[in-house]
């Protein structure tokens, strides 16, 4: 007799996949010489498993400030953080001390701008790899030596045996860059923070670590989060970029969409900033004016100062954010007008407020 087939349906959770990070209405002001800065004003971003997002804007815009609250390492006494963070759902206003220790280097970690400054001068760079790793897996001092030997390995550094006992002092710009990025991958963490790791470096080097951190990102399915200031490093290593203006995110779409059909003023003029592609005697093209005074925000949007197709209702309440389809948004009344495109000249223009 032939057995009956079992045709039971295993059961699954069809509960959806947490984001690796996800921020709702994200608030951080600073508090110091009288005066509150506030910095990030109502961040709102998703970042999928393996997927990197860059943040690009001008310096002031609020793009370290909004990386570094998705760790909490604002000091708290003179902080003022306010919304919701989760990673991979976790929440991460609710967490202690404790619970912050396990999480950094665990399942995020951070790639600062100037490694010499952020790796410990008085260690070697195994010393402080191998502490990493111990400080989140239960392994022997010579497991950990091998898992950082490993973790130089991937990031390519020449000699990496001899690299584990040199100091930070010792090394190149770009070989302290990859140890960084060693040391913050070596305890296997999901989600990698960069805030522009290649500023400090020469055009080359600069393109050898963004292909790096693509290629790691690749191959361990990383989350990335990249500051910039540099749409060309955004285009590099970005699947999808968020522009910031004033502590708030103005445009956020994937980063083909972002090149081709750019909608926010402020990114058009970013874009037509950029010197490459340049014809030979063309007038480098700027942004006339300043950014706002965190200290005392305008009303309205922003950027209504500084462009070119300002109308009144830009001064009014803040821009709503519209939806454009394929993950393409702008917050801009004139979004869905043909008025912010990237072949618009923006740049030596007063701004307009009469009513159109």
């Amino acid at each position: 007799m032939t057995a009956e087939p079992n045709l039971a349906v295993p059961t699954r959770s069809h509960a959806p996949a947490p984001k690796a990070i996800s921020v709702r209405d994200l608030h951080v002001a600073f508090r110091g010489g009288g005066k509150t800065i506030r910095a990030v004003n109502g961040v709102s971003l998703d970042v999928g498993a393996g997927e990197a997002v860059a943040l690009i804007g001008e310096s002031g815009s609020g793009k370290s400030v909004t990386l570094r609250a998705l760790m909490r390492l604002h000091p708290p006494r003179r902080t003022e953080i306010q919304g919701d963070i989760r990673i991979e759902g976790e929440d991460l206003m609710r967490l202690d001390a404790r619970g912050l220790a396990k999480l950094r280097g665990g399942k995020i970690a951070m790639v600062f701008q100037e490694p010499l400054l952020a790796l410990d001068p008085v260690y070697t760079v195994g010393q402080q790899i191998v502490e990493s790793i111990r400080a989140h897996a239960a392994v022997s001092p010579a497991q950990a030596r091998e898992q950082a030997l490993r973790s130089l390995q991937a990031v390519r550094i020449p000699s990496p045996e001899r690299r584990l006992s040199a100091y930070p002092h010792e090394m190149s710009g770009g070989m302290r860059q990859r140890a960084m990025i060693a040391l913050a991958l070596a305890p296997n963490p999901r989600i990698l923070l960069a805030d522009e790791p290649t500023t400090a470096l020469d055009a080359t080097v600069q393109i050898q670590v963004l292909i790096l951190l693509r290629e790691l990102q690749r191959d361990l399915g990383l989350a990335i989060v990249f500051v910039t200031h540099d749409i060309g490093a955004a285009v590099e290593i970005a699947d999808r970029v968020a522009v910031m203006y004033g502590g708030r995110i103005v445009e956020e779409a994937p980063i083909g969409t972002l090149m081709r059909d750019a909608r926010h003023p402020y990114t058009v003029a970013l874009l037509n900033s950029r010197q490459h592609g340049m014809e030979k005697g063309a007038r480098l093209q700027t942004i006339p004016g300043a950014p706002p005074d965190l200290s005392a925000l305008p009303p309205g949007c922003s950027f209504a100062a500084r462009c070119a197709h300002a109308r009144p209702e830009c001064l009014g309440d803040t821009p709503p954010t519209i939806d454009l389809g394929g993950g393409h948004r702008v917050a801009c009344v004139l979004a869905e007008g043909a008025a912010a495109r990237p072949s618009l000249d923006v740049s030596n223009t007063e701004p307009n407020f009469a009513a159109a």
